[in-house]
């Protein structure tokens, strides 16, 4: 379901009414959520708005992956996010409990906008363009920028690529249609070095990583009869694996890929302890068969039919137990 035609034309209206405008996105930003962000904030900054953009969470650290995209310089800590914004603009975000410590925002501005493509989007927003049959949100804001009349220059061009590849899979997942592939050449029309970010996202981490991936391989776990049969795999990357080998969260977002590859297991997950806050981040994959992101909902997070997520506060046992239950009611997907 894609958003209507009203609310195209209400957030053009609003985009073009506000001189100064706030931009946030979810927790611990991934490549669409950060990238859809910074592409419209350039093409608003370079038009003559002013722009701050951040996330409510902490510690607030750009993710290595994503540290050479143009439009850092328009992040700012959370606190610098005004208190009562005239608009407030929300990316990749399903409800406002993922906007962390920027979700009274929400209720302090005088508009709020939801630019986003999740399903499980809650339209929180006072006008909420939400198209489910976009492969990212950063889709959503090119339409955005064509129905302003924005130029899509190289300098936004780069994080657009940024959150289309990291949500389709740099191209595997089941969301990469037609429509995804003539983006995708546009987008390379500009000139961007596509190779670089995706060598970026993919193909470059620090060695304590490689390390941190063994030794949590070495203790995943393989259910073969869960999922209905068509089998579960987990791990676990906790607080004393990341102080080991000095990394952060958002260093080990990858495992999920790595894990994914078990070629017995239908669904993936790894459980992370988050030192922060010590809550478990869980991440879940499909191949196709099963929609973790009705699964992930129903245990109060989010996200994709085949990539999603969820914020436990129980132990590792109890958090892995309640999400096999579940997992074991969902109806299974035609492949």
């Amino acid at each position: 379901m894609t958003a209507a035609e009203d609310d195209w034309t209400e957030a053009v209206r609003l985009l073009s009414s506000y001189d100064e405008v706030a931009l946030v996105c979810h927790v611990g930003p991934d490549g669409d959520a950060l990238g859809s962000m910074l592409a419209l904030g350039l093409a608003l900054r370079a038009r003559g708005t002013k722009v701050r953009a951040s996330w409510g969470s902490e510690p607030f650290e750009v993710p290595a992956a994503y540290s050479s995209l143009p439009g850092l310089d328009l992040l700012v800590e959370a606190e610098q996010i005004p208190e009562a914004p005239g608009l407030l603009i929300a990316f990749d975000t399903g409800s406002t409990d993922r906007l962390g410590s920027l979700a009274d925002r929400v209720e302090t501005a005088n508009d709020v906008l939801v630019i986003d493509h999740h399903v499980t989007n809650t339209r929180f927003g006072t006008v909420n363009v939400v198209d489910e049959r976009a492969a990212a949100t950063a889709v959503v804001v090119v339409e955005l920028l064509d129905r302003m009349g924005l130029p899509l220059t190289a300098e936004i061009a780069a994080p657009v690529y940024t959150g289309l590849v990291t949500d389709t899979g740099s191209f595997k997942y089941a969301a990469t249609t037609p429509e995804v592939h003539v983006l995708a050449a546009r987008l390379l029309a500009t000139g961007i070095r596509h190779d670089i970010i995706s060598r970026d996202i993919w193909d470059t981490a620090p060695f304590a990583y490689v390390q941190l991936l063994g030794a949590v391989c070495s203790r995943a776990v393989l259910e073969p009869a869960e999922v209905g049969g068509l089998g579960l795999v987990w791990a676990t990357v906790t607080g004393e694996d990341l102080e080991r080998f000095g990394l952060a969260l958002s260093d080990v977002e990858g495992v999920i890929d790595v894990l994914r590859t078990s070629g017995e297991a239908e669904v993936a997950v790894v459980v992370k302890s988050d030192p922060a806050d010590g809550l478990l981040k869980v991440s879940t994959r499909s191949k196709g068969a099963v929609d973790v992101g009705a699964v992930c909902a129903a245990l109060g997070g989010g996200g994709h039919r085949f990539a999603a997520g969820y914020t436990s506060a129980d132990d590792t046992g109890t958090t892995i137990a309640r999400l096999r239950a579940a997992l074991a009611t969902t109806p299974h997907l035609p492949v």
